[in-house]
């Protein structure tokens, strides 16, 4: 297999997360241009991976006016910022893979496929969950016919009290004009994952989910703005000085406290939180994406499935139950029980990977999308992708035909999105 050259628009979290692949992998991919606007993050990845000094850039402007300085452009900028070089890195003829959500709108997903099709070029939308061992056994098993015809399935989301305080509240995923509806930045995984394992079309959805509990009126009495100056905050579970220094003093220095300083030490954490959004109390940000959401779905044949997003959990992996006509499936992301109706006899399945090399992040997902975009761009063989461009933008659909159901209280048709 050719080694595929790449370049990354967007050095933070998930730029770095695929780009290391390269890294771990070089005799399969090379990163060969970045384009990152923050000086130690660009530096950092260009120094990582020895990319030449004239293939640093500060802004995907400047890179993509370059021509194509590669085979495959990673996108992972902000959601926001997603469309417009995605069109232009098509037109280009770079080979995409963009970091999920592919739009904060229905209008530039739709523009983003339609570039990537009319241009011949691959595009893997980075559904993360599709490519886990894990996964990879919940179809095996569903397809061989073992709990007969699937009829509906559940599937829970436990975003995590600290998480959802992190990103969420805090973070840049807290205002839906900034970014996107929580449902669309943290939950098309699940509804995309929902579809592939269903594996028929979506067709109507109703959706309720409210910003409950991180607002205003939930505010302790005494509390102050930032947390390292709050009389409440020992009693406080969103403390910013308990999440962050308390990793630290455990020996966390990876996400999610890097990433409000690149000087991951107690004096350059606590200044961070002094002076930065990570700082704020969870009470007084300008937030507003829900914190807590319902989704119910009908499928193509009578099919049903409910999906529960929620931050009032322990963080911790998806759970699952599916339920066929001659059994059911429970799941927590690692661990699989079967339970058959022919002898009420239950399996347990472990599917958490023994080879250390497909670990990492997402349960392994991330390598395993990473070694099959490569492929798939190394041998001109768009199959890899385990969603394609039309699935994807399906998939989509059914995150904002829910908001809208959300938002106005009714049950939407998927044809009303298809037919736009």
């Amino acid at each position: 297999m050719q080694r595929v050259k790449l370049a990354v628009l967007g050095a933070g979290g998930r730029g770095t997360a695929y780009a290391d692949y390269a890294g771990k992998y070089p005799q399969e991919a090379q990163v060969v241009a970045v384009a990152e606007p923050r000086a130690f993050y660009r530096e950092r990845m260009a120094s990582r991976h020895g990319i030449a000094t004239g293939h640093v850039f500060n802004g995907w402007e400047e890179l993509l006016a370059k021509g194509r300085l590669a085979d495959a452009i990673i996108i992972a900028t902000q959601d926001a910022m997603h469309a417009a070089p995605a069109v232009a890195a098509a037109e280009l003829g770079y080979h995409i893979l963009l970091e999920k959500p592919m739009a904060p709108n229905e209008r530039d997903c739709r523009r983003i496929v339609g570039s990537a099709i009319k241009n011949g070029v691959i595009l893997a939308v980075c559904h993360v969950l599709r490519y886990t061992a894990y996964t990879r056994k919940v179809k095996e098993l569903i397809d061989s016919g073992l709990i007969g015809e699937v009829i509906s399935l559940q599937h829970l989301e436990p975003v995590g009290y600290w998480h959802q305080a992190h990103a969420f509240v805090r973070g840049n995923w807290r205002n839906e004009a900034e970014s996107s509806p929580m449902l669309l930045a943290k939950s098309c995984h699940d509804l995309d994952w929902i579809r592939y394992i269903m594996n028929t079309p979506c067709r109507k959805v109703h959706s309720f989910g409210t910003l409950n509990h991180f607002r205003k009126a939930c505010r302790p009495a005494g509390a102050a703005e930032h947390c390292l100056a709050c009389a409440v905050e020992p009693q406080c579970p969103y403390s910013a000085k308990k999440i962050y220094l308390g990793f630290l003093r455990s020996g966390r220095t990876g996400w999610p406290v890097n990433v409000l300083t690149p000087e991951v030490t107690e004096a350059g954490v606590t200044e961070a939180l002094q002076a930065g959004p990570y700082g704020r109390c969870v009470y007084a940000c300008d937030n507003d994406v829900v914190d807590n959401q319902v989704v119910s779905m009908l499928f193509a044949g009578g099919k049903t499935a409910s999906f529960t997003m929620t931050a009032f959990s322990k963080m911790a992996g998806r759970r699952t139950t599916v339920f066929g006509s001659r059994g059911e499936l429970r799941g927590d992301s690692s661990t699989l029980e079967h339970y058959d109706f022919l002898t009420d006899r239950t399996e347990t399945i472990d599917t958490r990977a023994s080879d250390a090399s497909i670990a990492g992040g997402h349960g392994g997902g991330d390598t395993g999308l990473m070694q099959s975009f490569v492929a798939a761009v190394a041998n001109e063989d768009p199959s890899r992708i385990l969603s394609g461009p039309e699935e994807t933008l399906e998939t989509h659909l059914m995150v904002f035909a829910a908001e809208r159901a959300r938002r106005e209280n009714r049950v939407v048709d998927l044809a009303e999105l298809m037919q736009i």
